[in-house]
């Protein structure tokens, strides 16, 4: 077992609840859309938010109420707006590594059903 693996099982109870809840905020598919939305285009109004994904402002504005709250979006006003932006570097790479996983296991479902 490497350092870096032996380091993650010392993980205190505190901080796994920290994990958790991360994982809770990224859980659901609104979110990871508004997410994948500013990562691609950078900062948005809240309108162009709702635009886009065509959601509704009081559905987007919690989602984004709860990315915010957990720091993984910032958000600046300008007049009666609100412009969000990515903050937290590591949710491109988290979400890119579920991705990539995910794509995987499809090619190799696909790949299973077309051999039978």
């Amino acid at each position: 077992m490497s350092d870096t693996t032996a380091d993650h099982l010392l993980i205190s109870d505190a901080l796994l609840e920290r994990v958790a809840q991360r994982f809770r905020v990224m859980g659901d598919a609104s979110r990871l859309a508004i997410l994948r939305l500013l990562s691609a285009r950078g900062e948005l109004s809240v309108g162009e938010i709702v635009s886009e994904l065509d959601m509704s402002q009081a559905n987007a504005s919690k989602h984004l109420r709860l990315l915010l709250d957990a720091g993984v979006v910032s958000r600046r006003a300008q007049g009666t707006s609100g412009f969000y932006n990515v903050v937290d570097s590591t949710i491109e790479r988290l979400c890119s590594i579920v991705c990539d996983r995910i794509e995987e296991q499809v090619e190799l479902e696909h790949r299973a059903l077309t051999q039978t």
